[in-house]
C-alpha cells in the first residue's frame, strides 16, 4: 500500500495527467478524485484513457473526502485553491498546481492577477539551487507555471553565473492548447486553432513575475503564442551577455555545470535543437545554447511538455520529495513518439 493521495480538479487536463502518472506510481495510491460540475460522474467518462480507474467516481471537493489523503494535489484555476487548502488539516501535505501561492510579492500578484494575494508557499522547482531541501521539508508547495519552467530552466543558471545581464531578457514561447485548460472557449475550437499561430497576453502574461522571482531577471518581455498542438512548449530565451565576446561554449558550460546531475534537464549535443514532440509524456526539459551572430545576444532554446514538467509531472516530482520517496518515482525521462 502506497501513500494515500487525492486529486482536486480531476476533470481537467492537468488533473487527468496527474491521475495517469499516479496510476503507475510505485509509492502513491489515489484514494479520492474530486471535481465541481462533474461530481458524481465516472472518471472514465471524462478521461477514457484512464481505464485502470474504471470504478472511480468523481466526488465533491469537501474536507471530509480529502482528509483520507496524506497529500492532496490541487489542480484548479488561479483563485480557486485557497479555500480548498484552508479546509485541509495541517497534517495533510499539499501541492498546488495553480498560481495562488507562487509569488512572494503581493503587489506583483495584484498587478498581474487582479485579485487578493493569498500568501506564498515554498516554490516547487527542485532544480533551482537550494530549493530541493526546502521542498522536502515543506507541508505546502506551489507548483511552477508551465511557461515559467521552460524559461527559468534556460535562464536561471546564466544569471546566477553572471554570464548574462538580468536586464533586457526577452522570451518568445509557443504553447499547446491544453495550457488554457479544458473549459469550452471559442478561440480554442479546432476550427479556430488549426493552421493558425496567435499571440496572446502580450506584455502582461502572469508568469512574468514568477520567472523574475525565480531567476533574478529585472526586466523580462514575454510573448506567448498559441500553437496548433494539444500539448508542449517551445521557448526561445535571449539575453545580453554581461561582457562582450561570450561564446556558445561558455553558455553550454554553464548549463552543463548547472544540470549535470539533474535527471530531468538535458542539455542537447551541439547543433541539435529542442523539439516539443521529443518531450511529450515526459518530465524532461531539453535545452540548447547559442549566440546570435548579429546582436551577440545569448540564446537558449527550451522544450517541455506543458502537462508534464509544466504541470502534473512537476507536481509528482515535488510530492516525491515531500513524502521522502525517490524523486524520479513514477516519472519518465523519455518522451513518446511519434
Amino acid at each position: 500500500m502506497g501513500v494515500p493521495v487525492a486529486v482536486v480538479g480531476a476533470s481537467g487536463y492537468a488533473g487527468g495527467e496527474l491521475l495517469r502518472l499516479l496510476a503507475g506510481h510505485p509509492g502513491m495510491d489515489v484514494v479520492a478524485a474530486t471535481a465541481h460540475r462533474n461530481a458524481g460522474q465516472p472518471l472514465t467518462e471524462l478521461h477514457p484513457q484512464l481505464a485502470s480507474y474504471g470504478d472511480l467516481v468523481l466526488a465533491d471537493t469537501t474536507p471530509e473526502v480529502l482528509s483520507a489523503a496524506e497529500l492532496v494535489f490541487i489542480a484548479l484555476p488561479h483563485g480557486a485553491s485557497p479555500p480548498v487548502a484552508a479546509g485541509l488539516p495541517d497534517r495533510v501535505k499539499v501541492v498546488d498546481l495553480g498560481a495562488d501561492f507562487r509569488l512572494r510579492d503581493a503587489a506583483a500578484w495584484q498587478r498581474y492577477y487582479g485579485m487578493p494575494h493569498a500568501g506564498s508557499w515554498t516554490y516547487g522547482l527542485p532544480e533551482l539551487p537550494g530549493q530541493r531541501g526546502l521542498i522536502a521539508a515543506s507541508q505546502r508547495v506551489a507548483n511552477t507555471g508551465c511557461y515559467a519552467v521552460a524559461i527559468i530552466a534556460a535562464l536561471a543558471p546564466l544569471i546566477d553565473a553572471g554570464l548574462v545581464s538580468p536586464s533586457d531578457v526577452v522570451a518568445v514561447a509557443a504553447s499547446g492548447t491544453s495550457g488554457a485548460g479544458r473549459a469550452a472557449k471559442v478561440h480554442l475550437l479546432a476550427a479556430e486553432v488549426i493552421s493558425d499561430l496567435s499571440p496572446y497576453k502580450v506584455g502582461c502574461h502572469q508568469h512574468v513575475p514568477e520567472i523574475q522571482q525565480a531567476t533574478g531577471a529585472r526586466t523580462l518581455s514575454l510573448t506567448p503564442i498559441l500553437a496548433p498542438m494539444p500539448r508542449g512548449i517551445l521557448a526561445s530565451v535571449t539575453a545580453l551577455p554581461s561582457s562582450p565576446g561570450v561564446t556558445e561554449q561558455e553558455v553550454r558550460d554553464v548549463l552543463d555545470q548547472a544540470y549535470r546531475d539533474e535527471p530531468f534537464i538535458h542539455v542537447l549535443p551541439a547543433g541539435r535543437q529542442p523539439h516539443t514532440a521529443a518531450t511529450l509524456g515526459s518530465n524532461s526539459v531539453h535545452l540548447q545554447a547559442g549566440i546570435d551572430l548579429s546582436s551577440g545576444r545569448v540564446i537558449v532554446t527550451s522544450a517541455i511538455d506543458n502537462l508534464g514538467k509544466g504541470a502534473a509531472g512537476q507536481a509528482v516530482q515535488n510530492a516525491n520529495l515531500m513524502l521522502g520517496l525517490t524523486e524520479t518515482a513514477g516519472l519518465s525521462i523519455n518522451g513518446i513518439a511519434p
